[in-house]
């Protein structure tokens, strides 16, 4: 059994760090794709590729949770369900349905990528301390945290879309 722990935690951990890894890349992407103004065929392909890896990310981590949770609870009753496995459920649902709305087109472009990239960096700063023995998370403190840090990811992000837009409108001006 122990073995198998093991084996999903280092399952769950490099999901989480491909997810990580990729959503940076996705967000670079995003914006170099929108920089002109439309996406071509090229940009588009390698934002699928993207896409699809962290889909792949998405689904190391959902599949090595949802074992462990399963084999927490059959080891330890509800004490598995502590404040880090409860603010990792919270990122991970997170994650999921922003992905779903963002493909469905219901999440506006102005929320989808930032909520993704805060919930990706929650993830790995929330795996960071875990690693580092910081098992004992304070639910509030950690909605506090990823609100803020959310608040933040979705300025910056609208902030650079802002940018790109501007700079893309001079130059459209001077060449008219």
């Amino acid at each position: 059994m122990e073995i198998s722990i093991l084996g999903l935690s280092i399952i769950q951990s490099m999901g989480i760090s491909l997810g990580v890894g990729t959503s940076t890349l996705a967000i670079l992407n995003f914006f170099y794709a929108i920089s002109d103004g439309k996406i071509d065929e090229t940009e588009r392909n390698f934002m699928g590729v993207t896409y699809t890896v962290l889909r792949v990310a998405m689904g190391l981590i959902l599949v090595s949770s949802l074992l462990l949770a399963f084999i927490g609870y059959a080891m330890e009753g509800d004490a598995y369900f502590t404040g880090y496995v409860t603010a990792q459920t919270i990122l991970t649902t997170v994650l999921f349905v922003n992905a779903f709305l963002m493909t469905i087109h219901m999440m506006p472009s102005t929320f989808g990528p930032a909520i993704q990239a805060s919930s990706w960096y929650s993830l790995g700063f929330l795996l960071a301390l875990f690693a580092q023995g910081h098992t004992n998370v304070n639910i509030l403190v950690f909605l506090f945290a990823y609100a803020t840090f959310m608040f933040f990811a979705i300025s910056f992000i609208n902030s650079v879309m802002a940018y790109l837009k501007e700079k893309r409108d001079e130059e459209e001006s001077v060449t008219n």
